[in-house]
């Protein structure tokens, strides 16, 4: 029987965009990560303008929107895993 060891790598953001719906992220291997932006309400509310200025958190770990005070890890994202103040309203995940 042979074993190998496999190299856990973590995911780091390199690029966002966020459209009127969607979260979008680029990692630094070329993957993409979606998803809605109803489960961010921050950046739900936020204006255009506010969704555009953001910046990486720890060379890539998260992304931080300083206009509404928002922070997405990457990590987070790859597990699904919505904002705080998405699911203390109640609202199920889609």
């Amino acid at each position: 029987m042979s074993s190998f060891a496999v190299e856990e790598q973590q995911a780091l953001a390199s690029g966002v965009d966020v459209s009127e719906d969607e979260l979008i992220v680029t990692l630094v291997d070329g993957r993409r990560i979606s998803a809605p932006l109803i489960w961010f309400p921050r950046l739900f509310g936020a204006s255009p303008k506010a969704r555009t200025n953001w910046r990486l958190i720890g060379d890539g770990i998260g992304i931080h929107w300083p206009d509404v005070d928002e922070d997405i890890s990457v990590s987070g994202l790859l597990k699904g895993l919505p904002s705080v103040e998405f699911v203390a309203h109640g609202v199920k995940k889609a």
